[in-house]
């Protein structure tokens, strides 16, 4: 069970460092070069940078939970 968890929590981890490191920045970085065609699939009111934030606050939230859940086992 201890060992699940912590496999999810590093799934949680990684998912959480690689949605913000995808996200821009000021100058735009690696998000800023494929934002072109992500605004095409996700329509221009939603974009890429908003879909990333939504799924790094899960991912976040998900790391917290899992955290909290490893120290009381």
């Amino acid at each position: 069970m201890k060992a699940f968890i912590t496999v999810l929590q590093v799934i949680a981890a990684l998912g959480l460092i690689a949605t913000v490191l995808l996200q821009s920045g000021r100058s735009a970085g690696i998000s800023g070069a494929i934002a072109g065609g992500a605004e095409q699939l996700f329509g221009k009111k939603k974009g890429l940078d908003d879909l990333l934030s939504r799924i790094s606050a899960i991912a976040a939230i998900a790391f917290l939970l899992l955290s909290l859940l490893l120290s009381l086992l």
